[in-house]
């Protein structure tokens, strides 16, 4: 009875309405394919927010599927309360035959964290108690970008506990800020069935990594179920694609970094965690592999990260992870500050320039990940190694300013 009392509005569109426009004088978008649009007709339901009356909650949803359907929880980022912002993925998730809660919390400063938090997971509950015929809770995904993303961890780990997500469950948390109602136990007692992935942007000064690589070193989630991803920006053609902390932002116009960088990862981790394909797991969750990583040619691939750590100082973002809003300022050092920085200096390449060969070395580990990246973020090598060094052959490299990443820190070398 509730939802036909808090129902305003259901508006159907057809697959191929977009209410933004995509605008890539470069790449289209995926004709097939984890990132290509789906096929179903999308239905808006919209019912009262009681924690936030003037800002409805609305679910998208495949307006052609009779049965429920595995659900995502969307938490926004800080301020972005109107759907429209990101009418792209909402409606993206939906033509994939799944559905989405978009549920707007309150920004004024009147306003605590946890009552956005408790907005937001209330907003999720009545969304799922009144559209059962819809929202399917034994399949959920929880996204979240900057606020969002660190929320996300928190409102997942109570709902997981009431049972939520038995036959599938995902986490994907983009520029994450700070997390709250997450303690040390809270992240150990994740359910280990739990995927999650993080993704970065390389020129996000707003939210300091840090943060992410915090959550991503101390939830439990086995290592096979995780990733670490970061986005960096390129220029094609004189258009320049920006990863810093608005992707996506698509009120207006929306371009290849959300269908390569972020739709198509979605849409692989959806359906490896509804559907168990291996495809997609090798896509979403692909630990550095060419499904997971590539992008369209001329833009600089995905970067992937088994060890994640930054190269930049805390005082670069506007939100560093030491700032005393930050409940988990303590783990903001063992993460990438001094940590970081006596891990770099166990870590030697030579020589530098280099020609043919490259001999990189660790003092602190014995089996060596090592990643190579030109100055575009296009991965161009992968080597394992069992020892603590390795001599490795980039004669095959032209002239040129490169990145080798080993066992998560960052250092440039010059090919001549």
């Amino acid at each position: 009875m509730k939802k036909f009392v808090f129902t305003i509005l259901a508006i159907i569109l057809p697959a191929t309405t977009i209410l933004a426009q995509y605008n890539d004088p470069n790449f289209a978008i995926p004709a097939s394919g984890y990132g290509s649009d789906g096929s179903h007709s999308v239905v808006i339901e919209s019912f009262a927010n009681p924690n936030f009356f003037a800002h409805p909650i609305k679910i998208y949803h495949p307006g052609d599927i009779s049965t429920a359907v595995p659900t995502l929880f969307y938490s926004h980022a800080y301020g972005g309360t109107d759907p429209d912002n990101v009418a792209g993925v909402l409606e993206f998730i939906a033509k994939k035959g799944y559905a989405v809660v978009f549920v707007p919390y309150q920004t004024a400063n009147t306003v605590t964290i946890p009552e956005r938090y408790e907005t937001l997971i209330a907003g999720f509950r009545m969304a799922a108690q009144d559209y059962p015929e819809i929202i399917d809770t034994t399949k959920v995904g929880f996204l979240g970008h900057s606020f969002g993303g660190a929320a996300s961890f928190g409102i997942s780990h109570q709902l997981f506990e009431d049972g939520w997500g038995a036959n599938g469950r995902f986490i994907y948390a983009l520029a994450q800020w700070y997390a709250y109602d997450l303690s040390p136990d809270d992240l150990d007692s994740f359910p280990a069935d739990v995927k999650v992935l993080f993704e970065i942007f390389n020129d996000d000064t707003s939210n300091d990594h840090r943060m992410s690589i915090d959550i991503f070193n101390h939830i439990n989630t086995p290592v096979a179920e995780k990733d670490f991803i970061m986005v960096s920006s390129s220029t094609v053609n004189g258009y320049n694609y920006v990863a810093d902390h608005v992707v996506p932002n698509i009120t207006a116009a929306y371009d290849a970094l959300d269908y390569y960088a972020y739709y198509r990862l979605l849409d692989a981790l959806c359906d490896y965690t509804f559907n168990g394909n291996p495809a997609g797991k090798d896509t979403a969750l692909g630990h550095g592999s060419t499904a997971q990583i590539t992008m369209p040619n001329g833009m600089g691939n995905l970067q992937e990260f088994e060890h994640p750590t930054t190269s930049y100082a805390q005082d670069r973002y506007t939100f560093p992870c030491d700032d005393e809003q930050n409940l988990r300022v303590a783990f903001c050092e063992t993460t990438a500050g001094t940590a970081n920085s006596d891990m770099r200096k166990s870590v030697s390449i030579y020589p530098n320039p280099a020609s043919n060969f490259l001999n990189v070395k660790t003092q602190t580990a014995t089996g060596l990940q090592i990643s190579i990246y030109n100055s575009l973020g296009q991965q161009t090598g992968k080597f394992n190694s069992t020892g603590n060094s390795e001599n490795i052959d980039i004669s095959y490299l032209q002239r040129g300013v490169y990145f080798v990443i080993l066992n998560g820190v960052k250092e440039k070398f010059i090919k001549i």
